[in-house]
């Protein structure tokens, strides 16, 4: 079983960065596929980006690619997600997920993803 807190929302003007954290712990961390999704107000959930286990291959939303940066450090249990150019339109809950099977047809996917975090909120403001 893995446990799963992500940490680093907050408030940022439009223009700004952030730097998402997930943190893992009580499984094996490495092995895990994993994925950033977010659900702003009145939303469904949306894919946002996602990484191998070893952090080598990396897939995004269209519309995240150039400004979010996914990556992970194995040693440390964490994977991060680095926001720039945040505008308005970013702003919900972000989600960390593990599990999922690597692949562009399973990654977009939350169900597919047996482990998820509490979520931590950003707001982007104009």
């Amino acid at each position: 079983q893995v446990q799963l807190v992500e940490s680093g929302g907050g408030l940022v003007q439009a223009g700004g960065s952030l730097r998402l954290s997930c943190a893992g712990s009580g499984g094996t961390f490495s092995s895990y596929a994993m994925g950033w999704f977010r659900q702003a107000p009145g939303k469904e959930r949306e894919f946002v980006a996602a990484i191998n286990w070893s952090g080598g291959t990396t897939y995004y939303a269209d519309s995240k690619k150039g400004r979010f940066t996914i990556s992970r450090d194995n040693s440390k249990n964490t994977m991060y997600l680095q926001m720039n150019s945040l505008t308005p339109e970013d702003t919900a809950v972000y989600y960390c997920a593990a599990g999922a099977r690597f692949h562009i047809s399973t990654v977009v996917v939350g169900s597919k993803y047996p482990y998820w975090g509490q979520g931590t909120q950003v707001t982007v403001s104009s």
